[in-house]
């Protein structure tokens, strides 16, 4: 299955235009695959060329205060993505001598890099011929082989990882770039493939069989869990009451707005105010907000309101500068 020199001619001429593209720093190559995780390509561009402006070096994040490291990573979700980070420019910092990894094995030891991570930086960065195996590479190496094994089994990640180690050309970096492209954008896993203009079609066994729409095959995600909460929008001139969240746990560390478990009834919203020492202005409004997490999804009865001037028992007075999780500041008037 000779395909990788087609396919990298093939990304070499097509290849959508991204700021990571254009650099071989393994930081920042580094960077913006912590930032793709679990987030659409598009978004993450400013949040990638603003992070790069604040901190444009792995010194510069591990000794950033964490509340602006969280502004940096406000709206992107998955905040431990941003502490893995520190904790591993700490250790380059503390450890290495400030020298970033250049091996997959070292790679593989920071804090937050699995073996995709250390994967795609050791051959984009470095051009280390190993594989970096995502689920697009998962689903377009199903359809390629016709392969109809559950490709969220961690020993069929293994077998993969194996199989394209024994065909990794030279060009490793752009040969991996280009699989991850081509299911981005040609291999779909939503909707029809556009095997019409697939670089690779003569080699994909699954197109010849028929069954390129067949797979992959995927064990189904239990559904997620449903968490309700009444959440409280006291605001006074414009600014709002927020807390600081544990240390540990979901959106660790972070602001959010005082909140409650369950929806509370118009009786104990009041008596909630009353006890919180809020005192409203005039009427409150009362609202919904859904957020979802990867696991997990909040419904949100939002009790915005105006409120006398006061000193919260827990908590403190939002600016502007603390920065909101999305799941928050979307309750937001």
């Amino acid at each position: 299955m000779n395909f990788a020199k087609p396919l990298v001619a093939w990304y070499q001429a097509n290849k959508r235009d991204f700021p990571w593209r254009e650099t071989r720093d393994p930081y920042a190559i580094w960077l913006s695959e912590i930032m793709l995780q679990q987030t659409r390509t598009t978004a993450v561009i400013p949040y990638y060329e603003r992070f790069l402006a604040a901190l444009p070096t792995v010194g510069d994040l591990a000794r950033v205060d964490e509340d602006a490291l969280l502004r940096l990573w406000q709206g992107l979700g998955y905040y431990s993505r941003a502490r893995n980070l520190q904790r591993a420019a700490v250790k380059i910092e503390t450890e290495l001598g400030g020298a970033f990894p250049n091996t997959y094995e070292g790679l593989l030891a920071l804090p937050g890099v699995g073996p995709y991570t250390a994967g795609a930086i050791a051959s984009i960065a470095f051009g280390q011929t190993v594989p970096a195996v995502d689920g697009n590479v998962l689903r377009v190496w199903a359809r390629l082989r016709n392969c109809f094994d559950d490709i969220t089994q961690t020993a069929v990640k293994a077998r993969v990882t194996r199989e394209l180690a024994e065909i990794m050309p030279q060009r490793a970096g752009d040969f991996n770039q280009a699989l991850m492209e081509l299911g981005a954008v040609v291999c779909l896993p939503i909707g029809a493939p556009r095997c019409e203009s697939c670089p690779v079609r003569a080699f994909c066994k699954a197109f010849a069989a028929g069954t390129v729409e067949q797979l992959p095959v995927r064990t189904k995600k239990k559904p997620r869990k449903k968490e309700r909460y009444t959440v409280f929008v006291l605001q006074n001139e414009g600014s709002f009451v927020v807390q600081k969240r544990p240390k540990t746990g979901l959106l660790a560390s972070l602001y959010q707005l005082p909140h409650t478990v369950g929806f509370l009834t118009q009786e104990e919203i009041a008596a909630w105010l009353t006890a919180f020492g809020a005192r409203p202005v005039g009427e409150l409004a009362v609202y919904s907000c859904t957020h979802i997490f990867t696991h997990i999804e909040w419904e949100m009865r939002v009790v915005c309101l105006e409120v006398s001037p006061f000193t919260p028992p827990v908590g403190l007075w939002y600016d502007g500068t603390q920065g909101l999780p999305t799941a928050f500041a979307k309750c937001l008037p």
